[in-house]
């Protein structure tokens, strides 16, 4: 039981046992705690321990703070608003002009409104009555370690935009793109790593999210592991066990204890995948742990604190699931802090040549095959293709082509059954030119293009295809790409003229 001098005692019957578990500091720089009572600093100090903010130094004399900070960043500080020899309020001014982005959270014994308001006028971030109830307290200081982390991340942010460089390139060495809105989310990934507030990734099946995931987990510098869930599928039973664990005799068949996957990811990242699938039941238990941090294991009534950074991900429309009542909004609103879209593979098809490569290379070494010859049409034909599946069924495509291919040369077969594009195969086998099934759409005109216009609208067409790359649109088109920039060059030569 915490200090009744300072802390509000707690409603009768409630407990409030806590699991000290061996965890990394956080949060990465310490907390200062300033006040002149003792008791103060100790019992708050173990309350914040058992709330998982386990970084925490204290000082008792006021005098003491400049220099500390002088010496060692902070991540915020508690104030106390009368000591001896340096009050709070003389040293509250200084604190803010030399620390401006160290949040400040004044607390007083004193109940006197006038000095709230000019304690914030000086740029305080918070202020505290005591005695404070527990959560009141937690709430607070936490608010406070995350203003501090909002800050950090869009400083950070902007030094990278500005920069337009990767800190930390490595971290996304498992993922194949040179697409630019990929890189923003790379750059916009790399910069919240670090901190703790959860990060939802969006997009669709097959997409990328789990390699964002897992990227996030390399720049975090956390020691634990990457644990990854799948939640579809789970009811609000099965979920409390997977995630929060079981205590002996929870329930029937429950002989021994089992320890559930948040503390497997003790100082590492839990994934939450598919989270848009989640029932009302499991949506509350899932809000509480994001806001809280703190669970309890099915049949016990210890609680333990989470030390896991949450990364979510889903495929569907959250703010559409909420808006149709599907989807907690104050869980929705929890995740809309950090959130990173992944785009889909038919708006990035630029990526296609270097995924195919790697595919390759993946395929032709699993299967114990050499690399075949591919074929000089498959990226046009696959630059045409929307790709419902995204990126894994570009990699299911590969290995089921790389299994047929006997000769050496890549089976375009396989590529055809997944596209749809039998068509041009069976032109081929009956002595037809590719493309002559098109007659029909010119049929249905009253006049004809003339070849320049024909060709022009070609070229563009392939081009928004292609996305803007260039050798994607000659492949597509059955040129060079240097005849396709010849092309292009003039066109811009006569736009000049007239």
């Amino acid at each position: 039981m915490f200090d009744v001098q300072f802390f509000k005692v707690r409603p009768k019957g409630v407990k409030f046992n806590y699991t000290f578990m061996k965890t990394a500091k956080y949060p990465v720089n310490p907390v200062l705690l300033v006040d002149d009572e003792v008791q103060f600093l100790e019992s708050a100090s173990i309350l914040l321990r058992a709330s998982g903010i386990t970084n925490v130094i204290t000082c008792e004399d006021s005098r003491e703070v400049l220099p500390m900070l002088a010496e060692q960043e902070m991540e915020m500080v508690l104030l106390d608003l009368l000591m001896p020899h340096l009050p709070g309020k003389s040293l509250l001014p200084a604190l803010v002009q030399k620390f401006p982005y160290i949040p400040v959270v004044i607390s007083t014994a004193i109940v006197d409104l006038h000095t709230a308001v000019d304690c914030m006028k000086m740029g305080a971030a918070d202020y505290l009555v005591k005695p404070v109830e527990e959560n009141h307290f937690l709430a607070t200081i936490k608010r406070a370690v995350e203003l501090r982390e909002v800050k950090r991340e869009n400083l950070s942010l902007r030094q990278s935009l500005l920069s337009g460089e990767l800190s930390r390139p490595d971290a996304f060495s498992g993922i194949f793109t040179n697409d630019p809105r990929m890189r923003s989310v790379f750059q916009y990934v790399e910069n919240i790593a670090a901190g703790s507030r959860p990060l939802l990734i969006t997009g669709e099946t097959g997409a990328g999210k789990e390699l964002i995931a897992k990227a996030v987990h390399a720049l975090s510098g956390r020691r634990g592991n990457f644990v990854p869930v799948n939640l579809a599928g789970l009811d609000n039973a099965a979920f409390s066990d997977t995630l929060f664990g079981h205590a002996k005799g929870a329930f029937t068949g429950a002989d021994q204890a089992r320890k559930g996957l948040l503390e497997s990811a003790a100082d590492g990242t839990l994934f939450l995948d598919e989270i848009g699938d989640l029932d009302p039941a499991s949506q509350v238990k899932l809000l509480r742990l994001l806001q809280d941090g703190e669970y309890y294991p099915l049949g016990s009534d210890t609680r333990k604190i989470s030390s896991a950074r949450i990364v979510l991900a889903t495929n569907k429309d959250i703010q559409a699931l909420e808006k149709e009542g599907k989807f907690r909004r104050d869980l929705y609103y929890r995740l809309c802090s950090h959130q990173a879209d992944i785009p889909p593979l038919r708006q990035r098809k630029g990526d296609i040549p270097l995924l195919l490569e790697h595919f390759l290379q993946e395929a032709a070494h699993a299967l114990g095959k050499k690399k075949p010859a591919v074929p000089g049409r498959l990226i046009a034909l696959l630059s045409g293709y929307d790709f419902p599946g995204n990126i894994r069924e570009l990699q299911g495509m590969v290995f089921d082509a790389m299994s047929r291919s006997l000769d050496g040369v890549l089976s375009m077969e396989a590529f055809m059954d997944h596209t749809g594009g039998p068509l041009l195969e069976n032109e081929e086998k009956n002595g037809k030119s590719p493309g002559s099934g098109l007659r029909h759409y010119f049929e249905a005109l009253d006049g004809l293009p003339t070849l320049k216009q024909a060709e022009e609208c070609l070229v563009e067409l392939a081009l928004e295809r292609a996305q803007g790359s260039q050798t994607l649109a000659a492949e597509m088109l059955g040129l060079t790409r240097s005849a396709l920039n010849k092309r292009l060059v003039r066109k811009k030569t006569e736009a000049r003229k007239t």
